[in-house]
């Protein structure tokens, strides 16, 4: 029995030494001794002084000393004593976070949490305490909300340092969820940032997407921090390291010394070696005799560097980079690795540019004074962005990043209504890819509009160029000797303006050949009245399923057109349409605008609609991706398919129950009960939203209807304490629901009305089961925030925990309920807000 508990301390003793030689600080224990049972003199422990982290694990050390000691000088007779001791020793020291993950395993969970905890009298209740909260963290409910809501509340560091790498355990895109709260607690406090900065790095170094994401979410909440000092500075600090490319992944710089096939070997950025002695060094007119023979596409990627954000140049989202073009990076491309850079070329300013060059088109478009010019504006912006796609840069949504950008079909962007502001909506042609990194970048292709030329076969005969020698290599299809360099020029602009005017002189050629024929027709041909009136009988009578164009709202008729027909439309006349791997998508630039708030909601949209999925509520809401790249910058991702209630109002002349008939069939069939049934589950989904969110600003312009009958609220510009109107508070229901709404739900008598509360009834239930997961999204982005839906201060948050309504039983919630759904149906502030809008900015 003595041998065994001797062997048990001497293992438990190496343990905790091997946890706390990281440790600097010791503390030292009193003078006097004291003596045990058995009269040795023993070093003193630190029992009645509770300490914590490192003065902790010296205590036990001392105490595991005894053990041994006492087992050393022959007393077995107390091996029963010493054993307990040594379980109570294990307890007490669970709750340590120097202790690695595989002793953890080995011993805490094995000899430790199987057992039942010891008496009070055995250990302290700082111990236990530390030891359930090992339990909670070891145990399979443990999460990455239950994660972050421990890094904001506790302050002891061993339970910081221990969730700050555990972190490295968790899924990333389920990190990723919650990076703006790690974000904005490693801004806005030390302890914190100290224990999460570890990760931030790794993942920053691994991942070009995370190093984007967070140099822009510390650059928007970064702003809040008006002097910065060395305790709230440490954000700033992290953002000019991940601008400034000072989180580069490590790499061997002897990997990768293969030459490229298309540059010279002198050239090669990593065959140049740094000689140990000093030798002779290349004089400069010797470097520059070979630079001077460079063509331009073989540049390095040093020289190139220039280029980038210039628009002019055709080369602005260009970072230069060469190892792609290395034979080492054809060879990974071939098997299907990665290839990582060695050259030393930017890796997040192609991208980086691209974003800022979106933006200040939309900064530019503010100053413009009607809708008309904006539009003009916005078309030759993005004509003049387009000449630099193809390139390496993506739209930086998690869900779409493996695609690069190829064109943007400048004609079909659209400025949104805003007086103000000058938001716009923009589709991108992509091609989808396995690796944004080491995929190969297609080459530039012309417009369709060469097709129309007379000769494309023999375009150099018919085309000369201004100095009088025509352009022999141009390759209309492109070959292999066509040079990537080359493919955007001002010879190529000269060359579509000549086509251009081809294509004006054929057209109007055939325009008289067409005439010459119809009139030298053999027979004319004749119409009867009857089919006359029949086609447009049925002409006005099918239901509309596009919007007519509408100069002072072009946004209505190019949203109203379905999705798919958009995307065919485009891709016919795409020159990257035939590829497999072609794919459209869209995006709204908003510049001028906080989008801070919106990104909030989207967290709590996100956790609600898994909440309910969870609990098998039927209520559905849109989340949709919000991008917020500074404090009044970003990008959100549209929702497909949707026009507005006041769009559908403006331009159907209906109400909204007519426009479900028009668009899904009679009141009976099945079209129009399935919209129906989709009505009322979102419907519930965004009033149980905008009641706990006290989302205000809910005019028919800010509510969407889709193809399918739901309807969907956007711009959360006005949440929690915060209200239009200088915070008036004049919308004072709990949610948006007008007579309209219950209308299109049957009336208020119907079974579906009565679904439709029933549907909010539940969806309360199963949110405040889970409120845990939703009140620290919302209290620790209000740490050291500037953000005005923070107004009251901490009874923001008291607030919100009180519209969970923990202390009613379900029947009593069920009242309340029905009180919430009368008084927002009844009230008056929502009829006079409609009409306030209606008269101030013509929104019906």
């Amino acid at each position: 029995m003595a041998s065994s508990s001797s062997h048990n301390a001497a293992h438990f003793e190496r343990s905790l030494s091997a946890s706390a030689v990281d440790h600097t600080i010791y503390r030292q224990s009193p003078d006097p001794k004291w003596k045990d049972q058995n009269g040795n003199e023993q070093e003193p422990m630190e029992e009645e002084t509770p300490v914590s982290g490192v003065h902790k694990v010296n205590g036990l050390l001392e105490n595991v000393k005894e053990v041994n000691c006492s087992l050393r000088n022959g007393h077995a007779e107390n091996g029963e004593n010493l054993s307990e001791k040594i379980a109570a020793l294990k307890v007490e020291s669970n709750g340590l976070s120097t202790v690695s993950e595989e002793e953890k395993k080995e011993k805490v969970k094995d000899e430790v949490l199987g057992k039942p905890p010891l008496p009070r009298n055995k250990q302290n209740s700082t111990s236990g305490k530390q030891s359930w909260l090992l339990r909670l963290f070891e145990s399979k409910m443990f999460d990455m909300s239950i994660a972050i809501s421990y890094l904001f509340n506790s302050k002891e560091p061993g339970v910081q340092t221990y969730l700050g790498n555990r972190l490295f355990s968790f899924p990333e895109e389920e990190v990723d969820f919650y990076l703006p709260q790690l974000l904005n607690m490693y801004i806005h406090m030390h302890d914190v940032a100290e224990a999460i900065h570890p990760y931030i790095v790794y993942r920053c170094r691994h991942s070009v997407e995370f190093s984007l994401q967070t140099a822009w979410i510390l650059s928007a909440f970064s702003a809040d921090v008006l002097k910065p000092n060395w305790k709230n500075s440490q954000g700033i600090k992290l953002k000019n390291m991940i601008l400034n490319e000072e989180l580069r992944p490590k790499v061997d710089k002897k990997a990768g010394n293969l030459p490229s096939p298309t540059l010279p070997h002198a050239l090669h950025p990593l065959t140049v070696t740094t000689p140990v002695k000093k030798t002779h060094c290349r004089s400069k007119s010797d470097a520059t005799g070979i630079y001077s023979k460079m063509p331009h596409s073989q540049t390095t990627g040093n020289l190139q560097k220039s280029n980038t954000g210039d628009l002019s140049t055709g080369r602005a989202f260009d970072s230069g980079c060469i190892c792609v073009q290395s034979s080492e990076g054809i060879v990974n491309d071939l098997t299907g690795k990665e290839t990582v850079c060695h050259c030393g070329a930017p890796r997040l300013k192609p991208e980086l540019e691209f974003v800022n060059a979106l933006m200040n088109i939309g900064s530019r478009l503010q100053q413009l004074p009607t809708k008309e010019l904006r539009t003009s504006r916005l078309i030759a912006e993005l004509a003049m962005l387009n000449l630099n796609l193809p390139a390496r840069v993506w739209l930086p949504f998690g869900t779409n990043s493996h695609h690069h950008i190829v064109r943007i079909p400048h004609t079909q962007a659209i400025v949104l209504n805003s007086k103000e502001k000058a938001p716009y909506l923009l589709y991108v042609e992509v091609l989808e890819v396995e690796n944004v990194y080491s995929s190969h970048v297609p080459s530039k292709r012309l417009e369709n509009t060469l097709r129309f030329t007379k000769s494309e076969e023999d375009l150099t005969t018919c085309y000369v160029r201004s100095n009088g020698s025509p352009h022999p290599e141009f390759s209309l299809y492109g070959g292999s000797e066509f040079d990537d360099a080359e493919c955007w020029s001002q010879e190529d602009d000269e060359i579509l303006q000549f086509a251009v005017k081809t294509r004006s002189v054929d057209t109007l050629s055939q325009f008289s050949v067409d005439s010459t024929t119809s009139a030298d027709s053999k027979e004319p041909v004749y119409i009867a009245a009857g089919d006359i009136r029949k086609r447009l009988s049925e002409h006005f009578t099918a239901p509309k399923s596009k919007f007519e164009r509408d100069p002072e709202d072009p946004s209505a008729a190019a949203l109203k057109e379905p999705w798919e027909e958009k995307v065919k439309r485009i891709r016919d006349a795409s020159p990257y349409g035939q590829l497999p791997n072609w794919k459209l998508l869209s995006v709204i630039i908003k510049c001028g605008d906080d989008l801070r708030q919106e990104l909030l909601v989207y967290q709590v949209l996100k956790v609600l609609k898994n909440i309910w999925d969870q609990e098998h509520v039927p209520l559905w809401i849109e989340p949709y991706h919000i991008l917020a790249t500074s404090n009044n910058s970003g990008m959100i991702q549209p929702v497909d398919n949707t026009v507005s209630i006041h769009q559908i109002k403006k331009h159907s002349k209906k109400s909204l129950k007519e426009y479900f008939i028009q668009e899904f069939g009679e009141v009976n069939s099945e079209g129009f009960l399935t919209a129906q049934k989709n009505f009322v589950q979102s419907c519930a989904g965004y009033c149980l939203v905008c009641y706990l969110m006290q989302v205000k600003d809910r005019h028919n312009g800010n509510i969407l209807l889709d193809s399918d009958g739901h309807i969907i609220h956007i711009d959360f510009g006005f949440i929690l304490s915060t209200s239009p109107g200088k915070n008036l508070g004049f919308e004072n229901s709990p949610f948006k629901l007008t007579h309209e709404f219950a209308e299109v739900m049957g009336g208020l008598e119907s079974d579906m009305f009565e679904y439709f509360k029933i549907l909010i009834l539940q969806g309360l239930v199963a949110s405040r089961k889970h409120m845990d997961k939703i009140i620290p999204i919302v209290e620790i982005m209000q740490t050291g925030s500037g953000l005005p839906c923070f107004g009251n201060g901490m009874n923001t948050i008291r607030q919100l925990k009180e519209r969970f309504h923990l202390n009613l039983t379900e029947e009593q919630l069920q009242l309340y309920v029905d009180q919430l759904v009368e008084s927002s149906l009844n009230s008056l502030t929502t009829s006079l807000y409609d009409k306030f809008q209606y008269f101030t900015n013509g929104i019906l």
